[in-house]
């Protein structure tokens, strides 16, 4: 059975393209038959996060108007076998994108792919709206876990919840357990309970991401602990039953605790 997977944010910059593009490879790597769609019409990305960017002939919005059939617009990814993307037109903004054709696309793309990830625009106006009429089987709200990224994303599941829509999993990334122990971030679980959301994984900051993305290189090709995150999410998705790290919440080893590094005090700037 095929299963189309939206993820939003509320807000951009919480790192919802380098998620799709690593659950995408993830997936496949497990042997899956999976599409990465991408509809951030504009302002696409899952080419270069997948090392793409030279490959791109036609897109989107190209099989919509029919000046190409979808097998020729699809890339395949050369690293994993059974990835696919459908890139997003590069120069065009979001009302060119006709959600009735969207959802006939997806259609499409059910019958020979087991997962289609939807790559949604970041913020909430009709990029978002036309994602959320797309007839997804499950939406991914993704967020970092801070005050205004948290509110923006409440007010995506607002939006989504006054449609009547499924009610989506939360992702909580870029999680560190330093300001976790410190008190000055939330934890995942802080954050599921504030939205009121089922908890589908946890991502912790990871330096390994950044350099992940400044070679065009998925994540999981890396060892780190933000790749075995998105294994573990990736797990989760195909129904297996996998624990949350809960990452700042374990108590440190005597080691880290003698070798941890101290975090920097920060005060502001004297105004006078």
């Amino acid at each position: 059975m095929a299963y189309t997977i939206s993820v939003v944010s509320g807000k951009g910059g919480v790192g919802k393209s380098t998620f799709v593009a690593n659950i995408g490879a993830a997936l496949a790597a497990s042997g899956h038959s999976v599409a990465i769609l991408d509809t951030d019409l504009g302002l696409r990305a899952q080419d270069a996060l997948l090392g793409l960017e030279n490959k791109v002939v036609y897109d989107l919005l190209d099989v919509m108007n029919g000046t190409c059939g979808l097998e020729t617009a699809l890339i395949e990814v050369p690293a994993y076998p059974g990835l696919q993307l459908l890139a997003a037109a590069q120069f065009t903004r979001a009302r060119a994108l006709d959600p009735k054709k969207l959802r006939f696309l997806i259609s499409r793309l059910k019958e020979t792919h087991e997962f289609i990830l939807i790559d949604g625009p970041a913020g909430l106006e009709k990029g978002f709206r036309n994602i959320l009429a797309s007839g997804s089987d499950r939406f991914i709200l993704l967020v970092t876990p801070d005050d205004l990224c948290v509110r923006d994303g409440e007010r995506a599941f607002q939006i989504m919840d006054a449609k009547k829509l499924e009610r989506p999993c939360l992702v909580v990334n870029r999680l560190d357990n330093d300001l976790i122990q410190s008190g000055e971030m939330m934890n995942a679980e802080s954050v599921a309970e504030l939205l009121d959301l089922p908890l589908l994984g946890e991502i912790p900051e990871d330096p390994v991401v950044y350099r992940s993305i400044l070679r065009h290189i998925p994540l999981i090709q890396y060892e780190s602990e933000a790749r075995n995150a998105i294994l573990r999410i990736a797990s989760r998705l195909t129904g297996a039953s996998v624990p949350l790290p809960r990452y700042g919440s374990r108590k440190l080893s005597l080691w880290k605790k003698l070798f941890r590094s101290e975090l920097k005090e920060v005060t502001p700037l004297d105004s006078h």
